[in-house]
């Protein structure tokens, strides 16, 4: 029987090297995009591939949670891709307040609500695994350069929500990790990062493989090493 993965955000960037990674492990891949009318990468993916289901997802509509969770089977691991930088180029006295919230909301809320509704799920799931896509630009002790508040704080939030989620759920067999996938060329990233979508997408799922509930609260790099908090 295959494994099942749930993939957010697997449109593009990250999240689609994602899905091309565990589909070529041989995975059942269930990937979401927000509109999949233009995740046009992600549709001929599907087309070509049984072992793809591609379903429409706004990960701050949490109503569309419990609907998605009805046409999933149970889930051996859920990453959570999906996020937002806001807005670029700000600094101190310029913090945009509804963009903050909207940071927050898809960055930090989401991944947390959407683990608590597909909790049943994960729970008869054999490996039982819950990846997040954090960065170390939201480790205090990496934060050397300052600036990059709305960003920055919404990855601390979410590390903070890893952490916690790591404790709730040990005692049940639950590996927790948040994940930083280095510098990637990305619409986020830049073209001017280090790394492409396919090394960063292969070294996460290296480490996700790799990780155990002995590594269950951890922040670790796409290359394997631990990263501050």
């Amino acid at each position: 029987m295959k494994k099942s993965v749930l993939i957010t955000g697997a449109n593009r960037g990250i999240g689609l090297g994602l899905v091309k990674q565990y589909l070529s492990q041989g995975w059942l891949v269930h990937a979401t995009s927000r509109s999949l009318e233009t995740a046009s990468d992600l549709q001929d993916l599907a087309s070509n591939n049984a072992d793809l289901i591609i379903h429409s997802l706004d990960v701050t509509n949490y109503e569309q949670f419990d609907q998605l969770a009805t046409q999933l089977p149970s889930l051996d691991l859920v990453i959570n891709n999906a996020g937002y930088y806001g807005p670029k180029g700000y600094g101190f006295g310029q913090t945009d307040v509804e963009e903050w919230r909207r940071v927050f909301e898809i960055n930090t809320i989401a991944p947390l609500k959407l683990i608590e509704s597909l909790y049943p799920l994960l729970k008869k799931g054999t490996t039982k695994k819950i990846a997040c896509v954090s960065s170390k630009v939201g480790s205090m002790a990496e934060n050397t350069s300052g600036g990059g508040y709305i960003y920055r704080s919404s990855k601390a939030a979410l590390n903070s929500v890893v952490k916690s989620l790591s404790n709730d759920l040990r005692d049940e067999g639950f590996t927790v990790i948040a994940l930083h996938p280095g510098w990637v060329q990305t619409e986020m990233g830049g073209p001017n990062a280090l790394i492409d979508t396919t090394t960063s997408a292969k070294g996460l799922f290296k480490v996700i493989e790799h990780s155990s509930v002995n590594h269950s609260g951890e922040f670790i790099n796409y290359d394997g090493t631990r990263i501050a908090w």
